[in-house]
């Protein structure tokens, strides 16, 4: 399991000494502990593995866009934590589709649904979501969604 490997990784970088990725690590167990508190109220109970997922999803997420806001303002510095943590993040993350992959998948999803225009949008990527939803960019699949369905 996510969690696991992310505990034993924490053990070995504070063995290491290595501060920085300790405190990302750290990081990292402090919100997935967020989101199990969160699930504690909720109806349905999501795999552990896949709510580890999201959360790193989330954080990567987040690590990027301040990046892109950092170089931005010219705070090289600043920017290059960012990195460090999402280096970090995403060694715990699934291998993405590769943009080749996601087309194929959406493909397929046309195929067997029969989508073909913009108003098709909405099944195409909510089936997309349930089949790869783990290991897919939303960013990118919308991109593709709206380019394969216009």
């Amino acid at each position: 399991m996510i969690r696991d490997d992310i505990k034993s990784a924490t053990i070995t970088a504070m063995k290491a000494g290595e501060k920085d990725r300790t405190a990302a690590l750290r990081q990292i167990s402090a919100k997935i502990k967020d989101r199990d508190i969160e699930e504690r109220t909720s109806a349905k109970a999501i795999p552990d593995d896949e709510l580890v997922v999201s959360v790193l999803q989330k954080m990567a997420k987040q690590r990027r866009e301040s990046i892109e806001m950092y170089d931005a303002g010219g705070r090289a510095e600043l920017a290059a934590v960012e990195r460090a943590e999402l280096t970090v993040i995403e060694e715990f993350l699934p291998q993405m589709l590769s943009e080749a992959e996601t087309v194929a998948a959406i493909e397929a999803i046309k195929a067997e649904t029969g989508a073909s225009s913009m108003k098709d949008m909405g099944t195409v990527m909510g089936e997309l979501k349930a089949r790869h939803g783990a290991v897919l960019d939303g960013k990118l699949a919308s991109t593709l969604v709206k380019a394969a369905l216009s």
